[in-house]
């Protein structure tokens, strides 16, 4: 029988004009789409017009100016429905998504379609819920110890994947959807017995535990950053937050 990591997965990743997730816009995004290890992906590009001014720091992560954003980029409108809908696709084929850091990019969806579409990722989804599978959660579990920072750069290092043009959503897909499948060969004698469906629901509770580790460790060095445990969607905000 094929292992999850060697079967059908597809992987999704975003750009932004920034990291705050409540405010902050997607400027492109990718849902990358591959059967097996080494046959040809299958990739869906977005770029989006975020109708707000791109932050120079942005610019420089990703390379997407303001002026080649308005010129090429479609409105965001469409483009989250169609997100949303390619997402639930993937659900509804039981293919298991790869996302680095799935709560940064799940919550920024879901928060540009209540933003744009008066609804939310959770009602493209009410057919089959994702199935996800989070490169950076599932490292930090199987190898705890390993000294060092954990980014998608990082990670295609150590695991010798390559990470063609780093910031380029469809790159960054494939990169993610690489390194999950090194981590399961890699960790085959943990990972082997255990379905995709069931990593998704143990990876909840193991963003949970690093993240209050990271917080505690935040607490000890006076840090105020408040670090959520929820994985893989952040709940939305209180209104008067």
């Amino acid at each position: 029988m094929t292992c999850w990591y060697e079967g059908p997965l597809a992987a999704f990743d975003t750009e932004t004009t920034g990291v705050d997730v409540e405010s902050d816009r997607i400027v492109s995004a990718a849902i990358v789409v591959q059967d097996a290890p080494g046959t040809r992906p299958r990739v869906t590009r977005w770029l989006v017009n975020p109708g707000v001014p791109v932050p120079l720091g942005a610019t420089e992560v990703h390379g997407l100016t303001d002026i080649h954003l308005q010129r090429n980029g479609r409105w965001p409108s469409p483009v989250m429905e169609e997100i949303g809908y390619a997402l639930a696709d993937q659900a509804a084929a039981g293919r298991p998504l790869v996302i680095m850091n799935a709560p940064f990019d799940l919550t920024m969806l879901d928060r540009e379609l209540k933003r744009h579409r008066a609804s939310s990722l959770d009602r493209y989804l009410e057919g089959a819920p994702l199935c996800v599978l989070d490169p950076r959660v599932l490292d930090k579990h199987l190898d705890r110890y390993r000294k060092g920072r954990r980014t998608l750069t990082d990670l295609c290092a150590h695991y010798e994947v390559e990470l063609a043009e780093a910031h380029d959503a469809a790159a960054d897909a494939q990169a993610a959807l690489d390194v999950v499948r090194a981590v399961g060969r890699r960790f085959a004698s943990r990972l082997e017995r255990l379905s995709a469906t069931e990593l998704h629901t143990l990876q909840a509770f193991w963003h949970a535990a690093q993240a209050r580790g990271l917080q505690a460790w935040f607490a000890r060095s006076g840090n105020p950053e408040v670090v959520d445990p929820s994985w893989p969607l952040r709940p939305e905000l209180p209104a008067a937050a």
